[in-house]
């Protein structure tokens, strides 16, 4: 079996990504989104371990993505990478808030923000200067 790769390391793909393997989960709806956790390159690989493990054991949503070593135009600071973990609907926050206290018990215990994929695919972004994207910030 090939070892997961690590995000630090690609360069040929802006993403590195993983999906659940356990149990089930709802399809996302016109308002799934994400929590954007951002980490120092120094820690980004040992934070998508411990991600990647939890999404693919069905303890968060349906996926997670990191972002890799290749240059991104969209990113915010280029001293950290982002990881985004989803949710089927940023309406119903039960769902919501319930992935953000399992990633609290994998140490993410600072401020996220929570964004809309319709803000992502409208191009909202914070490097654009746009602001008060954020459904959620725990």
């Amino acid at each position: 079996m090939p070892r997961p790769e690590r995000p630090s390391q690609v360069t040929d793909a802006y993403w590195v990504c993983a999906e659940r393997k356990t149990g089930s989960y709802p399809e996302p709806t016109e308002r799934n989104g994400k929590w954007l956790i951002f980490v120092p390159l120094a820690r980004v690989d040992a934070v998508w371990e411990l991600i990647r493990l939890a999404t693919e054991e069905g303890r968060l949503g349906d996926s997670a993505k990191v972002a890799t070593a290749r240059a991104n135009h969209n990113a915010v600071d280029q001293d950290k990478k982002v990881i985004c973990v989803y949710t089927y609907d940023w309406q119903d926050k039960e769902d919501v808030m319930r992935i953000r206290a399992e990633l609290r018990t994998l140490g993410i215990a600072w401020e996220i923000p929570y964004k809309a994929d319709a803000d992502t695919d409208a191009g909202r972004y914070r490097v654009a200067g746009h602001t008060r994207i954020s459904k959620y910030y725990e």
